[in-house]
């Protein structure tokens, strides 16, 4: 079985909004549900779970059934940090049933752009490396802060991924990991390809992402790019 574990926990501070950031409504419709829909849509999902911030359950499952998202089959309580949060999602599955070879694809809730192709290149890379991780090579000059001046950075460019989710794994593989992380006192990793790096795991393969899927909704701008991204349409010339 193939499961989305959505992680919408988040407060959404840095938007500076009223409502946590997962469910301000953009054209009327909640940011949440964008996401959702991107995994309803997906033919290679079975089910979804979504980690919730407390409080906010009962909204969540209300949105689902006005929008049909038929696939949404477990809400579980977020934690007070990302890795938290995962570590209850799967935590959650496991509880009800779930495979230790389900894969698994942890999505950010307020990433709504995922595409077809990237949930689905995610499982079939997940299938056969046993890890899959969504990311784009840098185009950029990165530089290092280093007080109030920016200093060159080491690695070439031509080395670096920007990573986006979904960050994919077998269930069994990131119940180890967090099991593993609370034995090494590792917490509050920001991502789980993070975490597996921290475990010393180097064999997480690449899905090739977007820059639609780059947009992860944190500021007031992120709101304006979304909405010029879904209402526009693409060159009809452009091969």
């Amino acid at each position: 079985m193939n499961i989305a574990l959505i992680t919408a926990g988040g407060l959404g501070n840095r938007m500076g909004q009223d409502i946590p950031k997962q469910f301000m409504c953009i054209d009327n419709k909640p940011v949440i549900i964008y996401t959702l829909q991107a995994f309803q849509y997906a033919q290679h999902i079975d089910k979804i779970a979504v980690v919730c911030l407390k409080g906010w359950e009962v909204i969540l499952q209300a949105y689902a059934n006005q929008y049909n998202i038929t696939k949404l089959s477990w809400i579980f309580e977020a934690g007070d940090t990302n890795q938290q949060s995962i570590c209850n999602g799967i935590e959650g599955l496991k509880k009800v049933g779930c495979d230790d070879a389900d894969v698994v694809l942890v999505h950010d809730g307020v990433r709504p752009l995922v595409s077809d192709t990237i949930i689905e290149n995610n499982i079939k890379t997940c299938k056969k490396f046993g890890y899959a991780v969504t990311g784009l090579m840098c185009k950029e000059a990165i530089m290092e802060k280093v007080g109030n001046n920016v200093h060159e950075v080491e690695i070439p460019r031509e080395r670096l991924v920007r990573t986006q989710t979904p960050h994919t794994y077998k269930l069994g593989d990131l119940l180890n990991a967090h099991k593993m992380a609370k034995v090494k006192g590792i917490t509050n990793t920001v991502a789980s390809c993070v975490l597996f790096t921290k475990l010393g795991i180097d064999s997480q393969h690449l899905v090739n992402g977007s820059e639609k899927n780059g947009l992860k909704l944190t500021r007031p701008e992120d709101v304006e790019l979304f909405k010029a991204m879904i209402h526009t349409d693409p060159e009809s010339w452009m091969k």
